[in-house]
């Protein structure tokens, strides 16, 4: 699932440090980060990213580039659209939960997250579970210090250094996915954008990989410890009202406490802010 940050007291972790912030591999305690509770803590989680981040610079290619530009126009606007319909149901219930329907599945081990998250994430699309992680590690290229999000090909035909898109377009050929990288501090606008992706993907009975970097002091996934926590999850479903409530499924959910101590805390299937998640995601992003 998520990467830990190890310093050793002799100082040579910095090459660990550097190698494990790619990914999502285990969860472990971190540098301090944001204090918990002050104001601007998101500011202060992004601060604390952009000075501790070692990816190096991101490259879309030609295709992604144009890929994205045509999904991004397409889903613009959705979750306004979606926000005045429920408005114009005069429902005055609670939004209800629109989900493409993964199939949860707990990670086989500390660092599978990502293979987890990429079975689960197809499974939205064809309802099939128990797809084998193993598999998918060995095509995502994921090894003990978790699953990239960047720099890694994928052992797949013409990987582009995003192994997670570039492995769910393998096995759903059409699909089109395509990461989104975020800015270590998500704007209103990155918000609003990702409110939209997640309406588009959804109704299109698609889910979409996100790859959270959890800070100490900053938001976190609901039953995360305050770590510092980089984690594959894959987003399902949106609330009915503009998507401000996004529905996800943990791959640490059900894992036993031998394997991950603070398991026991965290649902397989869990809701949160579409807006807090966007800021968890900041510094490194989604895959849509």
């Amino acid at each position: 699932m998520s990467t830990m940050r190890v310093v050793s007291a002799a100082g040579a972790g910095g090459l660990l440090v550097a190698a494990l912030a790619l990914t999502g591999g285990p969860a472990q305690a971190a540098e301090p980060g944001p204090a918990a509770g002050a104001a601007g803590a998101a500011d202060a989680a992004g601060a604390y990213k952009e000075r501790t981040d070692t990816l190096p610079a991101e490259r879309l290619t030609a295709q992604q580039q144009r890929l994205l530009a045509e999904k991004s126009a397409a889903a613009q606007g959705a979750a306004r659209q979606s926000a005045q319909r429920y408005a114009a149901s005069g429902d005055a219930g609670a939004a209800a939960i629109v989900s493409s329907g993964a199939v949860q599945q707990s990670q086989i081990n500390s660092y599978y997250c990502g293979p987890a998250t990429l079975v689960i994430t197809q499974s939205a699309r064809d309802e099939v579970g128990n797809r084998s992680q193993t598999q998918a590690g060995s095509e995502l290229r994921t090894n003990s210090s978790g699953t990239a999000w960047y720099g890694i090909n994928a052992n797949v035909p013409n990987p582009t250094g995003y192994p997670v898109p570039d492995v769910l377009n393998h096995r759903l050929p059409g699909a089109g996915y395509v990461p989104k990288a975020l800015p270590y501090t998500p704007s209103a606008t990155d918000k609003a954008n990702f409110r939209d992706h997640l309406v588009h993907n959804t109704s299109g009975d698609y889910a979409i990989a996100g790859n959270a970097w959890e800070v100490v002091g900053g938001p976190h996934l609901v039953g995360h410890p305050n770590r510092e926590i980089f984690h594959w999850v894959s987003i399902d479903g949106h609330s009915d009202d503009g998507a401000r409530t996004a529905q996800y499924r943990d791959p640490v959910g059900g894992v036993p406490t031998s394997v991950i101590s603070w398991a026991g805390s965290v649902p397989r299937t869990a809701t949160i802010s579409s807006d807090t998640l966007t800021t968890i995601m900041g510094g490194r992003g989604y895959v849509w």
